[in-house]
């Protein structure tokens, strides 16, 4: 490709483009609201943003407009992709808003929010596992998963995968891992139950800030299912029948079973998984720094890697 090395003419035009050639990563054309949504290492506002896809020439050059969205140059074939994946995503939406209460509801369950593709309309086809990520009462993070596991065999036989891939305790919300790729995470993933436990942990990573200055609040806006009423009394019922003493030792006894399931997975090269008392984090394979490697080597393509790369890649 074109080796580009004139500068940008304002600090949103690179923006912009710094942020359409993260989602190209992923073949994910964006929205000019998901640009502004998502612009990285610069504030904008919406009108600024619009300003510049309408009339920045050094833009034009580097990014075009399909059908509704904004996709790097010579990449307009992604904007078929987003559009087919858009529709299956709104397809699975409701089921994935459906087993998010289911789950709101199990015990120690304190947050559930709708993670990864799905999260962002990304969808590839029907049969996607849907992602989420739960918050729990703490020193019930293993046999609150349990229980999510239940619910994900449950699903299986109706034909829908779930993948609660990401657990972690209420006290537990600061990210380890402070990079480009988990802000993304964290500023993506939709709420579904537990609306101030998620305003907590976007507050415990406020340094994600720095990067997506614009995600403050999520993207896709869901009504918080959290248990109320009888569904709060039976989720309560059960909480209270796993608490103390023998709690204690179902929880531990999990953590002991699992952890030795793990192992061979968690020491295998580029696995990102956490298990503690405190996370389940079950990325085995981590997709965080091929991804951003993968960004970078577009940033320098386009002359933009030289103030980026401290702070992106962790």
């Amino acid at each position: 490709m074109v080796k580009y090395t004139d500068r940008p003419d304002s600090a949103t035009d690179e923006a912009i483009l710094r942020t359409v050639l993260y989602a190209d990563v992923f073949s994910f054309p964006m929205t000019e609201a998901e640009i502004h949504q998502f612009l990285i290492g610069h504030s904008a506002t919406r009108d600024e943003v619009r300003a510049a896809l309408d009339h920045s020439p050094w833009l034009a050059e580097r990014v075009e407009r399909v059908n509704g969205y904004c996709a790097v140059r010579g990449r307009a074939e992604t904007t078929e992709h987003r559009h087919r994946r858009d529709s299956v995503s709104r397809a699975l939406w409701p089921v994935g808003r459906r087993y998010g209460r289911i789950m709101a509801h199990l015990p120690f369950v304190r947050m559930v929010a709708l993670t990864g593709a799905l999260a962002m309309r990304n969808a590839s086809g029907s049969d996607d596992d849907i992602d989420f990520l739960l918050v729990t009462a703490p020193g019930r993070v293993w046999i609150a998963r349990a229980f999510a596991v239940a619910v994900v065999r449950l699903a299986r036989l109706l034909g829908v995968g779930l993948c609660p891939n990401y657990v972690l305790a209420d006290t537990a919300l600061l990210q380890s891992r402070q990079d480009l790729f988990i802000a993304h995470e964290l500023a993506q993933m939709i709420p579904l139950a537990g609306f101030e436990v998620y305003r907590a942990m976007r507050e415990a990573n406020r340094w994600s800030d720095t990067l997506l200055p614009n995600a403050h609040q999520p993207f896709y806006a869901e009504e918080d299912v959290r248990p109320r009423g009888l569904g709060r009394l039976i989720q309560r019922v059960g909480e209270v029948m796993l608490s103390g003493p023998i709690g204690d030792k179902l929880e531990h006894w999990e953590q002991r079973r699992k952890m030795r399931k793990f192992q061979a997975e968690t020491d295998k090269p580029g696995s990102s998984a956490e298990l503690d008392e405190q996370r389940i984090k079950g990325h085995f394979n981590d997709y965080g720094y091929p991804a951003l490697e993968s960004y970078y080597a577009r940033l320098e393509d386009y002359d933009l890697a030289d103030t980026v790369k401290e702070g992106f890649l962790s």
